[in-house]
C-alpha cells in the first residue's frame, strides 16, 4: 500500500468534510462565515519582468475607502466602508432576503523578490484595484565574486 496514495485520500476526506460544514453554514466557500467581520477579496498576481502587478476586486469601494500599505515584499490592502444602508421599519416593509452587508476587506500578499515601495502606483477603476510594484534591479556591488580554491 503506498501511504502517500493514503494520506491523499484523507486530505481529500477532510476536505469534503469542510466543504460539507460551511455548506451546513450557509456559507458559500470554506470558513466564510467564521472571518469574524474581515472577508476576503478576489485578487490576481501577475510577475513581469521588472514588476508586479496586483489586481484586487473591491466592489462598491471609493478610493477613499482604499488604503495600501507596502513593508519589505508584502502587500498589504484595506478596504472598509462606512454604514450605508438605512435601517427600514416594518411599516416600511421586511427584508426577504439581504445580502448586501457593510464590511471590511483585508489581504496581505507576499512577494519572492524585493520591489521598491518608493515606485509602487495604485490606481482604482470600476472597483477594481490595480497595484504596479516595481522590482528592485540588483547592484553590481551587491554581487560578490568568490575564489574557488
Amino acid at each position: 500500500m503506498n501511504p502517500f496514495a493514503e494520506l491523499g485520500r484523507l486530505f481529500d476526506q477532510l476536505g469534503a468534510q469542510f466543504d460539507e460544514a460551511s455548506h451546513d453554514l450557509g456559507a458559500s466557500e470554506p470558513f466564510a462565515r467564521l472571518s469574524f467581520g474581515m472577508e476576503s477579496m478576489s485578487v490576481d498576481v501577475m510577475e513581469e519582468d521588472d514588476a508586479f502587478v496586483v489586481h484586487a476586486d473591491l466592489p462598491g469601494f471609493e478610493r477613499d475607502d482604499v488604503e495600501v500599505m507596502m513593508t519589505d515584499r508584502t502587500l498589504r490592502i484595506d478596504a472598509e466602508r462606512e454604514e450605508t444602508m438605512e435601517e427600514t421599519d416594518e411599516d416600511d416593509g421586511r427584508y426577504i432576503r439581504r445580502e448586501r452587508r457593510d464590511r471590511s476587506l483585508s489581504r496581505s500578499i507576499q512577494l519572492r523578490e524585493d520591489v521598491d515601495p518608493e515606485q509602487v502606483d495604485a490606481r482604482m477603476k470600476n472597483g477594481v484595484l490595480t497595484v504596479t510594484i516595481p522590482k528592485l534591479e540588483p547592484h553590481d556591488e551587491d554581487v560578490v565574486s568568490i575564489e574557488v580554491s
